[in-house]
């Protein structure tokens, strides 16, 4: 007799034993095989004499059921789902009774139930069938591996657990130990599966391993969802049994409730931190280790993100499938006894008194960026006002924080006359000893006793690198410097460097240049040891740092992966923007972050200034005047010439004027006269556009300081920045848009003073009328109150009381996201198997189009290859439109499922789509690697299918590059080796080497470690060789690359907000720009860089690299509102200035798309400018001679042409600067680089070379 079994992993064990014990023949598969092995398991079916089915809504459970159709074989399904027992075939009455079997489980329900089947549809009889009704087993109930039974109650536990001198299993208790009262508590949650199905192994070496560290364990079990009727109580009904009586709890149950409210709610009441340890469903423990993802993208989905919805932290790997069958779990020893040490120090943390607790605070920079220049970087957050603030408020709490910094610029001035940083291009370790930056000076030995307990592996890594123990980074006499401030029992220090050494920055000592995957140095290793000895509890500043970045597993990490080897045992909290959620969620996952999130910095107009508002009020006049003076009306046309030159804005207009215009277009900026009027009025009609473009860029008003309220104007400002576009819909039929914007922030100020009834008579004039009118001050009531309910210093401090932090939605509150607010909480992200949303396909179908016309209008044909950097924020900020798009250029529609929920994908035909289908080349990023990566999957599954279609090469051109890659033998060979047959003909997906981030060429860029666009070109696909997809996960292909860089039409990246932008990141000139100099370099040709805009998807546009580089230093950095807001920051705004110059060089650097006028202005604005150099030389030298070499260089480079006014006086301003620094700096020992520019590329770097042709020839 045969039974095959296709039904989840758990369900096998017991299912297994009862039919040995009945000696049926079982042939079981879980639901993983039906979805790898979906032919064997169908085939199965056929010599079954019966068929047991645990369906779910997967895609593959429709083939079972036509299977099951034409071989006519008895089968039920079982399972909590009732809506699937439709797969089974026999009477209701069978199928409804092994289910009772089913849901109460156990081994002998199980025995009974196939005992019930086989006599009931197969007709068997006689005393070895005879079964017994559905025995009742209990649905809840507190357990311990050394009681005799589970207990029905907590009290009946605590009593028995209180008491017990010796278990079950003869384990004696010391007389100290039945003293319970007197230890901390830990409570365990986990499924009633794992106690009926007898998988209890990882639970038992929880318990065991908590209770050895001197905890008393309460365990519980319980179904999750619960059912009433049955008696089965829900997971937050036993956590209510919970609250008072323990100081954390560890829960192995994903989800808890039906509901994230629901969650939330009952974990509030239970107010401690809730960790959630994983436990594996595919893989076993020498898989697990084998594999630089960690986790499944499926496991991600279940096993991490989703727990992260209730607040649920730490997702460490306790647990991986048995060997055997792998229905079962065994722990994973190390992982266990990691958990319980970080969930010990949680609650350490917790019981001490807020006196004696030691908080170490660290503040990010960018080393690449000026070390001395960027202390504090925290993306729109002023963290050194924030540390200033938080400290002083930590000692009005009773933290022993003495002699807190008044502000944050005492903080800096304090920061940097000690040097309290890492040693770089003006700053030396002995400058740092000196002037009493050292916290700490750890010697060799002291290092060593913690460094040689490390993975033997892991040791050689850092060895390989950095040499023997101190190495060469940060050392003092031998020994190593960890660099700090003290405040009493707070410690703030800045971020140590992780992948370079010594006094300067260039192509010898930038390691990570050479290999992504170099590990942080000793010094790095070291500071972070140090933390951990000598503090509680350590508090992230702003978005964000490195740690979380180190090399490693994705997620699921090991006591190999780096984050996790410096983190320890830690406590971690991490202050994170809350429109940051793809980052964020990486650290969360990578570095066991609890987030305490915070407001995104006030937005409003950029506005128009200078020559751009000439120009505007030009053409307002000419048109009032028009045909009433004609005298007037000339002088206004030659004034608007002159100011369209002048704004340099005709580079913008150029090709929208010849399509309205002619070629005659051009005279434009030379003489005006042979325009008639309606063409002038085209001109104009393009001047317009192009302003209210630069007019409608929404720009930051400074920065968020954490724990400030937003009131007064800013909170007008910051309701208006969400709500803009609704206004506009009602107001811009009847006014102007900056009319518009004044009349609208007129209404919220009534709307926020409360004084109701008085603006209804000027609203009623503007807007449609008073469902209106009532619509917009509900949603503008809402936003303030949720402002107002913010509590971001207070999150913080309930998390250093090692409370639970309350979880939140993450991303952009200005695209309508208002329940982003309030923040101060633990934010997660979304559903990775819902991108992209209906609405996202829409939009991703404009946005594709709008790059097909806008390559057609420069270039004249229709492109065969866009190259295409897909970064997170698509997926978390605008639910994948850049997806969908790439979807749509191949031909692809996604196919949904009623929750939403992406399950195939339809080929849409020729026929339809109108046109060929474009090739793509993604360069994906590494937090869509790490987090989405089923959203990779789905794509690499679309383009095999679309590239493998008989369809003509000329129409579709996936097919047509494949099959020229296979006759050219270029992707053949070693590079398909261990993947499915001709995967690697079909590579379209490419990023980092697993466990690595970022894309090399601003590495490059920043050390000045390259002589031409070659060298950049080689650093890209070097770093960016590795192809991923359903069955590649980071194979090296770099061969395969360079094959589709070949034929690369266009690079493409795109913006959805004006919170970010292209100057906002090095990694979008390191990516783009670097994707546009490899694709050039590698085809020959000069590849045009494009940019999509769905800031307002109603108006989805793209236009080319250069006129987006324009908007954006048009609209901020050089905009004077910008710099009044940043200026308000001091240092930190000095250095925010540095860094986004910083990436202009670098787009031109890479792209060459930067105008010299823009450098000139730079130089004008920032450097020759007297004001502006008094404010640099009093709040951050360091950053003005940043601005000043990058400029400087970029004149040697060829890369600007300026005058030799503008480049005699840059030279003077340098000299200047440099005597600031050296009057600084004082008389120290030991050489630094300072300004001089060293080029030095990897021909005279003999490791880097070596080590670039090893990973060119794999």
């Amino acid at each position: 007799m045969r039974l095959v079994a296709i039904v989840w992993r758990a369900d096998i064990s017991l299912l297994r034993r009862a039919c040995e014990a009945l000696q049926i023949d079982l042939v079981a598969w879980s639901r993983e095989d039906l979805r790898e092995r979906l032919d064997e398991c169908l085939k199965s079916l056929e010599r079954a004499d019966f068929v047991l089915l645990h369906p779910s809504h997967e895609d593959a459970w429709s083939a079972v059921e036509v299977a099951l159709e034409k071989i006519h074989v008895p089968a039920v399904a079982v399972g909590y789902d009732t809506s699937l027992w439709s797969l089974s075939n026999v009477k209701p009455e069978v199928v409804a009774t092994a289910n009772a079997y089913f849901v109460k489980g156990g081994y002998e329900n199980v025995l009974n139930m196939l005992k019930f089947l086989v006599s009931e549809i197969l007709g068997a009889s006689g005393e070895k069938w005879a079964y017994e009704p559905p025995k009742e087993e209990k649905w809840q109930g507190f357990y311990h591996p050394d009681a005799e039974s589970v207990f029905g109650s907590i009290e009946d536990y605590l009593s028995w657990y209180a008491t017990r001198s010796q278990g079950s299993k003869g384990q004696k208790r010391a007389a100290s130990d039945v003293r319970v009262e007197r230890k901390p508590r830990v409570g365990i949650l986990f499924y009633r599966t794992y106690f009926l199905n007898e998988d209890l192994e990882v639970v038992d070496a929880l318990i065991r391993e908590f209770e050895r560290q001197g905890f008393a364990v309460i365990s519980a079990f319980c179904t999750g969802m619960g059912d009433k009727e049955a008696g089965a109580k829900t997971s937050g009904e036993v956590i209510e049994e919970f609250v008072g009586k323990v100081d954390a709890l560890v829960n192995l149950q994903p989800v808890f409730l039906a509901t994230v409210e629901g969650a939330v709610s009952v974990l509030k009441k239970l107010d401690v931190p809730v960790f959630h340890p994983v436990l594996l469903y595919y893989k076993t423990v020498k898989e697990w280790r084998e594999d630089p993802h960690g986790l499944s993208a499926a496991e991600v989905g279940w096993s991490v993100a989703m727990p992260e919805f209730e607040g649920l932290i730490e997702p460490l790997v306790v647990g991986a499938c048995d060997e055997a069958e792998k229905s079962k779990h065994v722990p994973v020893d190390e992982r266990v006894r990691k958990i319980v040490r970080r969930v010990k120090k949680w609650v350490e943390l917790r019981k001490k008194p807020k006196a004696e607790r030691r908080v170490a605070f660290i503040l990010h920079n960018k080393p690449c960026a000026s070390v001395e220049a960027t202390v504090g970087s925290a993306s729109h957050l002023d963290a050194l006002e924030s540390v200033a603030r938080i400290l002083k408020r930590m000692r009005d709490e009773g933290y022993a924080v003495e002699n807190p910094p008044e502000n944050g610029k005492a903080l800096i001035d304090e920061i940097m006359r000690r040097k309290a940083i890492s040693e770089f291009r003006w700053t030396t370790v002995e400058e740092i000893v000196k002037k009493g930056g050292a916290l700490a000076l750890v010697s060799r030995e002291e290092y060593e006793e913690w460094f040689n307990r490390l993975d033997e592996e892991v040791r050689k890594k850092v060895c390989e690198a950095w040499g023997e123990p101190p190495g060469n980074a940060m050392v003092f006499e031998g020994k190593l410097v960890v660099t700090g401030l003290k405040f009493g029992n707070a410690i703030v220090c800045v971020q140590p460097k992780r992948g370079c050494a010594g006094a300067r920055c260039d192509g010898q000592v930038c390691k990570i240049l050479h290999d992504p995957e170099v590990p942080p140095p000793h010094q790095y290793l070291a500071t972070y040891k140090y933390l951990e000895e000598n503090a509680d509890v350590v508090v992230h500043v702003g978005t964000h740092g490195n740690l979380e970045f180190l090399p490693g597993k994705s997620v699921g990490l090991s006591e190999r992966c780096f984050p996790d080897i410096a983190i320890g045992d830690l406590p971690h909290l991490y202050i994170y923007n809350s429109d940051n959620p793809p980052e964020g969620t990486i650290a969360k996952r990578r570095s066991y972050a609890t987030l305490v999130d915070h407001m995104q910095a006030v937005l409003t107009e950029s506005g128009l200034y200078g020559e751009l508002k000439e120009l505007e009020d030009a053409i307002a006049e000419y048109r009032k005047v028009k045909g009433e003076n004609k005298a007037r009306e000339s002088e206004l046309r030659k004034q608007i010439i002159s100011l369209l030159r002048k704004t340099r804005l005709f580079d913008e207009i150029k090709n929208e004027l010849r399509r309205k215009v002619g070629e005659r277009c051009g005279k434009v900026c030379e003489n005006d006269e042979d325009f008639g009027e309606e063409e002038f009025d085209a001109v104009l009609d393009a001047i317009h556009k192009a302003l209210s473009r630069i007019y409608d860029t929404q720009i930051p008003d400074g920065m968020h300081i954490f724990g400030e309220k937003v009131e007064g104007e800013r909170k007008v400002n910051f309701i208006y920045a969400i709500l803009r576009r609704d206004f506009r819909k009602a107001l811009l039929r009847k006014c102007s848009a900056a009319e518009a914007d004044e009349i609208a922030k007129r209404i919220l100020r009534r709307f926020l003073s409360g004084e109701d009834g008085v603006e209804i008579a000027e609203m009623n004039a503007v807007l449609s009328g008073g469902e209106e009118i009532l619509r917009l001050k509900e949603k503008c009531e809402e936003i303030s109150a949720r402002l107002d309910a913010t509590d971001e210093m207070g999150a913080l401090l309930h998390g250093l009381d090692a409370g639970y932090v309350e979880p939140g939605p993450s991303g952009l509150i200005t695209k309508g996201k208002v329940e982003v607010l309030p923040t101060g909480r633990n934010f997660y992200s979304l559903d990775p198997f819902k991108i992209p949303t209906k609405a996202a396909w829409e939009v991703g179908k404009r946005l594709a189009d709008a790059l097909l016309r806008k390559y057609e209008e420069e270039c004249g044909e229709i492109p065969e290859n866009i190259a295409m950097y897909w970064m997170a924020s698509d997926i978390m900020w605008a639910d994948g439109e850049q997806l969908a798009q790439i979807l749509y250029l191949i031909g692809v529609e996604p196919v949904w499922d009623a929750s939403g929920r992406v399950h195939s994908f339809r080929i849409i035909p020729l026929e339809e789509l109108k046109r060929p289908r474009i090739d793509v080349t993604v360069r994906v990023s590494g937090i869509i690697r790490d987090c989405f990566y089923n959203c990779i999957e789905f794509l690499d599954r679309a383009i095999r299918a679309v590239s493998a279609l008989e369809e003509p090469p000329s129409l579709n051109f996936l097919r047509k590059h494949a099959e020229d890659a296979e006759r050219a033998e270029g992707v053949k060979g070693a590079e398909g080796a261990g993947r499915a047959e001709g995967a690697e003909k079909y590579a379209r997906i490419f990023s980092s080497k697993p466990g690595t981030y970022g894309s090399g060429v601003n590495l490059a860029v920043y050390a000045s470690a390259w002589k031409t666009p070659k060298d950049l070109a080689e650093v890209f696909i070097v770093w960016n060789g590795y192809a991923y997809g359903e069955n590649m996960f980071g194979e090296p292909a770099h061969k395969t690359l360079k094959s589709q860089l070949k034929t690369v039409s266009a690079t493409f990246n795109k913006t959805t907000t004006d919170e970010y932008d292209m100057l906002g990141c090095c990694c979008y000139f390191s990516t783009h720009g670097g994707l546009t100099v490899a694709a050039r370099e590698i085809s020959g040709k000069n590849v045009i860089a494009l940019y999509g805009d769905t800031r307002n998807e109603e108006n989805v546009e793209v236009r080319t690299l250069a006129d987006e580089i324009r908007r954006v230093v048009r609209t901020k950095l050089l905009n004077p509102k910008w710099i009044e807001g940043m200026k308000r920051h001091g240092y930190k705004g000095a250095g925010d200035i540095s860094k986004r110059i910083g990436r202009v060089y670098g787009w031109e650097a890479t792209t060459e798309e930067v105008d010299d006028w823009i450098f000139d202005e730079i130089a004008r604005t920032f450097v020759l400018d007297d004001e502006m150099r008094a404010f640099f030389e009093r709040e951050n030298p360091w950053a003005l001679e940043e601005i000043g070499r990058r400029l400087i260089e970029a004149h040697e480079r060829g890369l600007w042409k300026a005058s030799e006014d503008v480049l005699d006086a840059l030279r003077g301003a340098l000299l200047e600067v440099e005597g600031w620094m050296e009057e600084k700096m004082g008389v120290i020992e030991g050489e630094f680089q300072g300004s001089s520019i060293d080029v030095v590329t990897k021909e005279e770097v003999e490791a880097w070379k070596k080590k670039y042709e090893e990973v060119l020839h794999e």
